[in-house]
C-alpha cells in the first residue's frame, strides 16, 4: 500500500489506523492536526479510522496565535 505524507511517499505492508502509522513515523500525537485527502479527522477517530492505499496525508502542528 502506497501513501503520502507530507509530500514524501511511503510504502505500508498492511493496513494501519491513524494512531499506529503515527507510531510507525516517531510522530508524538500531542498538538498534531491530521487531514487525509483534505479532510481533517478528528483525533477520537485515529484509533479507528484505517489508512487506505493512495491517500494523501497532511500532519501539521498547531500553532496557538491571535
Amino acid at each position: 500500500m502506497n501513501i503520502t505524507v507530507n509530500d514524501e511517499q511511503y510504502s505500508l505492508d498492511m493496513p494501519v489506523t491513524i494512531s499506529q502509522l503515527l507510531i510507525q513515523l516517531e510522530q508524538p500525537p500531542i498538538g498534531v492536526a491530521l487531514a487525509i485527502n483534505e479532510t481533517i479527522v478528528p483525533r477520537e477517530n485515529w484509533e479507528t479510522h484505517f489508512i487506505n492505499d493512495g491517500d494523501t496525508i497532511l500532519l501539521f502542528q498547531a500553532i496557538a496565535g491571535g
